[in-house]
Order: C-alpha cells, then structure tokens, then sequence
C-alpha cells in the first residue's frame, strides 16, 4: 500500500511527464486548468494534494484520461476498475470534495462486505422475493 505522500509524487510526476510529452509550459497548462503557476508547480512537485476537480480540469487540459489522475492520487482503487457510479459521483459539479470522498467510501464498504457474504446473501434474497 502506498502512502498518501508518495501518491502524491506519483500523481505529479505523472503529471508534469504528460505535460512535457503535450509539449506544454507550466504556465500554459496552468492557464488551461485554470490553477496558479505555483499551484501547479507544488503539485508536480508532490507537495500538495489536488482535489478531484482539479485533477478533472488538469486531464482535461492534457487531453487525458481523469480516472487515469484519481487513481495515480489514490482517489480510485487500481486494482478495482473505477464504475460508473464512482466516475459520476467524481464528476458532479453539486457535491463537495468531501461529499464526494465520502460517498465513494460508503460505497466500497458496502461492496466489500457484499462480497465478504459472499452469493449466500444473495440467494436468500431471492427466496424472499420469489417464493
């Protein structure tokens, strides 16, 4: 498991690598992204931590793919393929980051204790809906 700092490092690395590949300068994708030279910069650096918004709006700028950020920041599991779910709740405008962080919480909990139960769970569900 990686810790949150060297997430951070790898999600702006990662970033500033697309960056020069886009033939961009700071200063432009910063413009692009609509965040400060040393915003940005600090992120490259792993010294701060972008919100989902601001990794979406990064993406959006390098033409990239915004799951590809959540998941190098560690907002979305890699091993787990980000749903549908997740990606809209990620891209809701009306949900604060913590709301957002929150929800997608409660929802790998609950998929995590579905699948610890296993299908038993499952069939007696259906038992019960169709007699």
């Amino acid at each position: 498991m990686r810790t949150s700092m060297e997430q951070l490092g790898d999600v702006g690395r990662y970033i500033r690598e697309q960056r020069r590949q886009a033939e961009l300068s700071l200063r432009k994708l910063a413009s692009q992204a609509g965040v400060s030279n040393p915003y940005l910069s600090q992120i490259e650096r792993g010294l701060r931590q972008p919100s989902a918004r601001i990794l979406k709006d990064i993406a959006k700028a390098l033409r990239i793919s915004a799951e590809t950020l959540y998941v190098r920041a560690g907002i979305l599991d890699e091993e787990a393929e980000a749903s549908d779910l997740q990606v809209g709740i990620l891209r809701d405008p009306h949900l604060t980051e913590r709301q957002k962080q929150v929800l997608i919480d409660v929802y790998r909990s609950f998929r995590a204790d579905g699948a610890a139960h296993g299908s038993t769970d499952r069939h007696a569900t259906d038992r019960k809906e169709h007699p």
